[in-house]
């Protein structure tokens, strides 16, 4: 098993820090994102959305997609449950999970991505103004989550899952994004606090 790791980028780190809460050690092989090495032939030959992380199983199945690596992680390896726990709590992990990708995550990115000059060979066209219209977004999306913060410990409820993992990548996006942090909702930053302060949040 290998895993193709793209250092501080979002996904790889959602995964790393999934694995990191199973206690799950896997070989990884570095690649490096900023020499555009995700776009190499031997990425695009295993993946050819050219994205990381990507997961080689021993018999050489590949696995992409950030969810779809945890998934498999957490067939096999169900304790501790990061995506649910039975019928109902795994559809509220992953509506959740899901919020926070398309929503939260996603906004942060798109004004990183189509704003900042670093990014300009990876997004082409870099379009400034939608990158700009993603910054609003952002911060209506992490006012509603310090609502929904207000009488739980982590964003599906008493336990940590998947969904915080997403959630906490959006507010560590926030400074190459260039969205000040919003200091003044507490719900939110007590639970930033909390999961960042994790030992998995270092992988």
């Amino acid at each position: 098993m290998l895993l193709y790791d793209g250092g501080r980028a979002p996904n790889p780190r959602r995964v790393r820090i999934f694995l990191a809460e199973k206690g799950i050690e896997v070989p990884l092989k570095p690649v490096d994102m900023t020499a555009l090495g995700h776009k190499s032939e031997e990425i695009t030959a295993l993946n050819p959305y050219q994205r990381l992380p990507v997961l080689m199983l021993d018999d050489g199945t590949v696995l992409t997609e950030t969810v779809a690596i945890c998934r498999y992680f957490e067939e096999l390896h169900p304790e501790p449950p990061l995506m649910g726990i039975d019928a109902l709590d795994r559809a509220k992990v992953e509506m959740w999970n899901r919020r926070m990708e398309f929503g939260l995550l996603s906004f942060v990115a798109m004004a990183f991505r189509h704003t900042h000059p670093a990014m300009a060979e990876w997004e082409v066209p870099q379009v400034k103004e939608f990158g700009e219209a993603n910054r609003p977004k952002a911060l209506k999306e992490m006012d509603f989550l310090d609502r929904e913060l207000a009488d739980r410990a982590f964003v599906t409820g008493d336990r940590y899952t998947i969904a915080d993992i997403t959630a906490m990548m959006g507010m560590d996006m926030l400074k190459p994004a260039r969205i000040d942090r919003p200091v003044h909702l507490e719900n939110l930053m007590r639970w930033y606090e909390s999961v960042s302060s994790r030992p998995s949040a270092s992988a």
